[in-house]
């Protein structure tokens, strides 16, 4: 029996189901993957950015069509499920207005005679493992950019994510992407193994959690293939200074509640002045509270259900051993199916699990601090190291804080604020690469040194 199926986490309910791709399937992917880059790569920049530039447009076309497919799949609500087309559409377009620069030739100073060049050329086949969170967002930072240097992309979403991954497959043949080119394929573990070590195959990039990383680099690395990782986080939110608490607690709030707590990047320990605290948590245990809970499918729907019901007992389960080991409950720490209320917990300490935990869904810990120092201290004393917030009115502070934080993003005195021009990607293990931006295109290229002489 296949995994691939729509499950609405809102009702339980089982919508379709899919066959897993079967392993003849897989091998005439993997071939003509192989056999489209061939012809792709000497497609010229113009016409590959043309397509790419008809995929974003299509995404806007369908708009209605794909939000809805993703609020059934993983119960996102309906308002951020088309904002999320409309994302995946900016990105995509992003890396289609940027196709030249993206391709072009990086010239190189040299002491002798002649010339010399960068050139970057596609690297071939590769594999993208996707996560179920972003199912229209993830794929777009991965496939538009490599899709447009010339390289060819197999793609396996994730199991709860089959139609969205089918839709997406249409809009890539419908806007002109050659046969083979891009290929939806429903890959068991020891599948994408086996894509992975193909000799066919030149790299792979994962979404997702910290294992499914450390287990996909491994396969990678035995295979000498290049491999980029995207990974959990447990981003600090640190607050030292404001001058509207009321507008720093809605920043907080939106922060750790979008995609109802379910992003890598959200964030999740929220580090307080001793000066704020009393204030500020009485305002966000307020706020997360107020945030209405409900049918994903209702215009003011903040929060949908989990994205499975497996993970809302997983989330479940770990608020309630931070209980037992002894962080204090503040508000919230129930469930009713896949739905799980906003919750707010403090006392947690070094000794207990929920301090090196990522809690992926409506879940904020807040802490409090004396100073400057003992907030970053907090705020890196973490495996992860993806995201980061700093709120403060002194610009300098903003500065070293900023400097000092061990991760891949610093956000300062603003949440929510990506955009395709800016690369996302973290440090430690919340991964090893960049997406977005054009630092996103430098991940599976050839860096080819031309050196001509006189």
């Amino acid at each position: 029996m296949s995994d691939y199926a729509v499950v609405n986490p809102a009702t339980g309910e089982t919508l379709a189901t899919y066959p897993t791709s079967t392993d003849a399937e897989v091998q005439a992917a993997i071939a003509a993957a192989h056999d489209a880059y061939r012809s792709w790569r000497d497609v010229p920049v113009a016409e590959r950015a043309a397509i790419i530039r008809r995929i974003a447009e299509l995404h806007r076309e369908r708009r209605d069509e794909l939000a809805a497919i993703i609020v059934r799949e993983m119960g996102k609500p309906l308002a951020a499920a088309e904002g999320e087309v409309d994302f995946a559409a900016d990105i995509t377009e992003y890396y289609a207005d940027h196709a030249d620069e993206i391709t072009g030739d990086q010239p190189i100073p040299i002491e002798g005679e002649g010339t010399a060049v960068i050139r970057r050329s596609p690297l071939g086949v590769l594999l993208g493992i996707m996560p179920w969170n972003f199912p229209y967002y993830q794929v777009a930072r991965f496939a538009a950019p490599n899709l447009v240097i010339g390289n060819t992309i197999l793609l396996k979403h994730a199991p709860q994510c089959p139609e969205s991954a089918e839709a997406i497959a249409q809009i890539y043949r419908d806007a002109g992407v050659p046969e083979g080119a891009y290929v939806n394929l429903r890959l068991t573990n020891e599948q994408a193994a086996d894509v992975i070590a193909d000799p066919r195959v030149q790299g792979v990039s994962v979404t997702g959690s910290e294992r499914a990383g450390a287990a996909v680099a491994e396969i990678a690395g035995r295979n000498l293939k290049k491999v980029a990782l995207e990974l959990g986080g447990s981003d600090p939110f640190i607050l030292l200074s404001t001058d509207d608490l009321d507008a720093t607690v809605r920043a907080a709030v939106d922060a750790r509640l979008d995609n109802t707590g379910q992003s890598c990047n959200a964030a999740k320990r929220f580090i307080v002045a001793d000066e704020l605290y009393d204030a500020f948590l009485k305002k966000f245990t307020a706020a997360m509270t107020e945030a209405k809970t409900g049918d994903p499918f209702a215009e003011d729907t903040v929060l949908g259900p989990l994205s499975s019901l497996a993970a809302a007992e997983r989330l479940e389960a770990q608020v309630d051993k931070a209980i037992a080991q002894g962080a204090t409950l503040v508000a919230g720490g129930k469930r009713d199916g896949a739905f799980y209320e906003s919750t707010v917990l403090t006392g947690v300490t070094k000794d207990m699990d929920a301090y090196r935990e990522e809690f992926f869904g409506p879940v904020g810990v807040v802490y409090r601090v004396h100073s400057e120092d003992e907030a970053v201290e907090l705020a890196n004393d973490t495996s992860y190291g993806l995201g980061s917030y700093v709120f403060t009115t002194d610009e300098e502070q903003a500065a070293r804080i900023a400097d000092k934080i061990d991760a891949g993003m610093v956000y300062v005195n603003i949440v929510l604020a990506d955009e395709p021009g800016l690369p996302f990607g973290g440090v430690k293990r919340s991964g090893t690469s960049r997406e977005m931006g054009l630092l996103a295109a430098d991940e599976f290229v050839n860096k080819k040194l031309i050196r001509v002489g006189v």
